[in-house]
């Protein structure tokens, strides 16, 4: 079987005028090898992917945002090691400062702002200037960690750098990329989308699943960029990666793509997964340089392995395709014999499924926690079918043995084992470059006593927004601006957690007497933020 019929393989599922898909490029000593679109651009005009569609490449944009930095460095309008408040000074100062590399680096502490907004209420599909966000960032009293002892996956630098960009240049991110990147490279259909009402010539819809297999539009109707909104081709995407073995950016010539290829370390010399909105990884023995996005209805990853100049893109507008595993995946078919160690085979799903009864299925019902993440599944009965809630996420669960289950249909697989006493699910999850594994402990019914200690508003100052913690059927709700009421799930004495997109955690905390007087609101990206009770 050829490389291109394997390909093609892969993306068959979307490869229909009645599906959104993607467009993909395999790139071999700057030379593109393999190009194609499948699937809809557009399902209301049956317009096709092309090489030509224009995607909004969400995270992936952050490797441009890095370079406008790296430029303006090298430009000498900015150091690396400069503190923040030097062009931010309305940010506050805290214990330990904050410089422009710890946000290239994701290791400034700082809280993430999607989920700041999330907490506050501030709906994703409502306009916000870059303004806004900013000063939601800059009302933190608080950091998640000590700047440069950790790394956390952080929106907010990239945010507050294209605001450097803007104070530095006097020219909008935007601005300033067309002119020392997307001009000098020739990439004519790239942009910051810095308008959201700009209409976009070729743009792909972005899509989401609807109930009954068919889609709706699923896009951002927002202006700030900087982590995001940057919209380009794959056709685009190919200059940028000639331009990573032979730069010509500002004439600084290949010191300036080693500079941010560079391996960063921690204040205990802990080295980084990666900088400069890249990634830094192994695959079957290479390196790989990598990132991938994901917002509203659109998906993306852009994978290099530089020791073979061998580059894949992959850009989607459906929010249930995972174009990483995909990426590697066509990797693999080409670079099967250049491997020098074993690579994790995706999670297959061919395995034949068997046919459970309902009360079978009904013994894994229920809620489950992973500690060290702080995720939260909840299992259930649906139509005689077992089906799980994980953030935003509803998918099947089909039977491969008794305890041994499979996700379908679903934008990642998960192999999923359950213990004998069914207390605990192992997860497997393929990610791309390797399969990880959780264990998550099934939450049992405890009863709570006093739960009326914990009814109440609560306001934070650093959001401007409150939540409210009701009662009804003896069990805990909280309510917040934006979203619908949901329950709160006892995992320990004063300590809750629930989901709606991220999975939260409540820690009451209580003075002297034992009366409860507020709450830290946590997530994986947002700790300690603390609510006084009104």
């Amino acid at each position: 079987m050829s490389f291109i019929t394997k390909v093609d393989e892969l993306f068959i599922q979307w490869d229909k005028p009645v599906s959104p898909g993607c467009a993909i490029a395999v790139i071999q000593n700057g030379e593109i090898i393999y190009q194609r679109g499948y699937g809809m651009a557009n399902l209301e005009y049956s317009i096709p992917i092309s090489l030509n569609s224009v995607f909004d490449i969400a995270s992936n944009s952050k490797q441009f945002t890095a370079m406008c930095i790296v430029l303006l460095a090298r430009q000498k309008f900015l150091n690396f090691d400069d503190e923040l408040q030097k062009y931010i000074p309305e940010i506050p100062q805290y214990s330990q400062p904050i410089t422009i590399r710890h946000l290239l680096d994701h290791t400034s502490g700082l809280r993430d702002y999607l989920t700041l907004m999330f907490f506050a209420g501030m709906i994703d599909e409502n306009k916000y200037l870059n303004e806004e966000i900013i000063a939601l960032i800059a009302r933190q009293q608080s950091l998640n960690f000590a700047p440069g002892t950790e790394q956390l996956y952080c929106n907010s630098g990239y945010i507050l750098l294209a605001e450097i960009v803007k104070r530095v240049s006097g020219k909008s991110l935007r601005v300033f990329a067309q002119e020392h990147i997307f001009t000098p490279l020739g990439m004519k259909n790239t942009h910051f989308h810095d308008n959201f009402k700009e209409i976009v010539e070729n743009r792909a819809n972005g899509y989401a699943p609807k109930d009954g297999g068919s889609f709706q539009i699923d896009m951002s109707f927002h202006d700030f960029c900087g982590d995001g909104q940057l919209y380009t081709t794959i056709k685009d995407l190919i200059l940028w990666d000639r331009n990573f073995y032979h730069n010509i950016l500002g004439g600084y010539g290949q010191d300036l793509i080693e500079e941010v290829t560079t391996p960063r370390k921690l204040n205990n010399g802990e080295v980084i997964s990666g900088s400069f909105g890249l990634l830094l990884g192994n695959r079957g023995g290479l390196k790989t340089i990598r990132h991938g996005g994901s917002w509203t209805g659109y998906r993306s990853d852009f994978i290099r392995f530089p020791e073979r100049q061998f580059s894949v893109i992959c850009l989607a507008n459906l929010s249930t395709i995972n174009p990483t595993k995909l990426a590697f995946q066509v990797a693999d078919i080409y670079l099967d014999n250049d491997y020098t160690e074993d690579i994790f085979k995706p999670i297959s799903r061919s395995i034949s499924s068997i046919n459970l009864p309902v009360v079978e299925l009904q013994l894994k019902t229920g809620f489950y926690y992973n500690p060290t993440s702080g995720s939260i599944w909840e299992l259930e009965i649906k139509d005689e079918k077992l089906m799980a809630k994980l953030a935003w996420m509803y998918f099947q669960l089909v039977p491969i043995d008794t305890n041994r289950f499979q996700s379908v249909d679903n934008e990642i697989d998960y192999d999923i084992k359950f213990s004998e006493d069914l207390t605990r699910m192992i997860v497997k999850v393929d990610i791309g470059n390797g399969i990880e594994t959780s264990t998550l402990e099934k939450i049992l019914d405890s009863p709570e006593a006093l739960l009326t200690d914990y009814l109440g508003t609560y306001y934070s100052t650093e959001l401007e927004s409150d939540l409210k913690i009701t009662l009804a059927n003896n069990k805990l709700y909280f309510k917040s601006k934006g979203y619908p009421l949901s329950y709160l799930i006892s995992v320990g004495q004063d300590l809750f957690i629930t989901y709606l997109i991220y999975a939260d955690k409540f820690e009451f905390v209580r003075d002297r007497e034992g009366q409860v007087f507020g709450l830290y609101r946590c997530s994986d990206r947002v700790q300690r933020l603390y609510f006084s009770k009104q």
